[in-house]
């Protein structure tokens, strides 16, 4: 049997595992963790690796990956074994479950946003890294039978999405290419055996999912936006009232961290009230 922990790799088990669906053909999944908005004007420092590493062992655990990734010094975190799903895609009710589809589904949050600066040099795109560390990422995925393609195409800034080829094709997939799902990242990526680079481009920051007005949210409301709300409060910074982390079920605290988000918008009164109208979705998911 290969490997369910990545050999060399910094173990950080998180310990709710759960199987994946195994009648569909193993995949790995391509994030980044886009972490600043830089541009080329305006390159911004990379985030430290241990920042990650606390986010995702903490405040953000409910969106952790298997793999997180630094292309600079090949510096890898485990958070799941292989043979568990992880959570850093949405998943909606009803059709392919994302975190799931595959012998394997690994997911790899990669240390980048595009124009991160590194020892005073900035990088576009993680095709431009020095990539460190990616031989035994691809290595490991092979060994779980997971081939050297992109089915959907080397990834872009731009969307491509085919949920028939999600379910019938195994190999690698950009977080822009998994069904049910916003994210227009990781763009462009190295090449390794048996794939072609991506042209660059300009990156495309992903389109906010429609507001699933008022009535979604409140006291007995269950349902995918509320847990994609408090999934987006955990990644912009408001989730300090979670106790455990979002659900599918509003409480009190997914008010609270709304009402903290709201705040800092300079907002008071009523609209600072903790419940999401169509400007604060806007907003949080900017």
């Amino acid at each position: 049997m290969p490997d369910l922990w990545l050999p060399g790799a910094e173990r950080h088990p998180l310990g709710d595992t759960a199987p994946t669906d195994t009648k569909y053909p193993p995949k790995v999944i391509w994030h980044i963790t886009w972490d600043k908005n830089a541009t080329a004007a305006k390159p911004q420092d990379l985030v430290p690796f241990d920042t990650l590493v606390k986010y995702f062992t903490g405040g953000g655990a409910s969106v952790a990956p298997h793999i997180l990734w630094d292309p600079w010094t090949g510096r890898i975190a485990q958070f799941y074994p292989a043979n568990s799903r992880s959570k850093s895609v949405v998943d909606s009710a009803g059709g392919t479950r994302t975190n799931r589809a595959g012998k394997v589904c690994i997911q790899i949050e990669t240390l980048f946003f595009p124009h991160a600066r590194v020892n005073g040099k900035a990088y576009a795109t993680v095709a431009d890294t020095p990539r460190k560390g990616l031989d035994k990422l691809i290595a490991w995925a092979r060994s779980w039978g997971v081939p050297d393609a992109w089915p959907m195409g080397s990834p872009t800034w731009a969307s491509k999405r085919s949920e028939a080829t999600w379910e019938t094709k195994g190999g690698h997939y950009g977080h822009s290419q998994v069904p049910e799902n916003a994210h227009t990242d990781p763009g462009p990526m190295p090449a390794w055996p048996g794939t072609a680079p991506a042209k660059g481009g300009t990156p495309a920051k992903a389109s906010a999912p429609a507001f699933p007005g008022k009535g979604a949210f409140g006291p007995g409301k269950v349902n995918d936006s509320v847990l994609l709300l408090g999934k987006q409060l955990v990644k912009k910074g408001f989730a300090t009232h979670y106790k455990v982390g979002p659900s599918l079920s509003w409480g009190e605290a997914d008010r609270l961290n709304v009402r903290d988000f709201q705040l800092k918008q300079g907002w008071a009164g009523s609209g600072a009230d903790g419940y999401p109208g169509p400007e604060t979705w806007r907003r949080l998911f900017k």
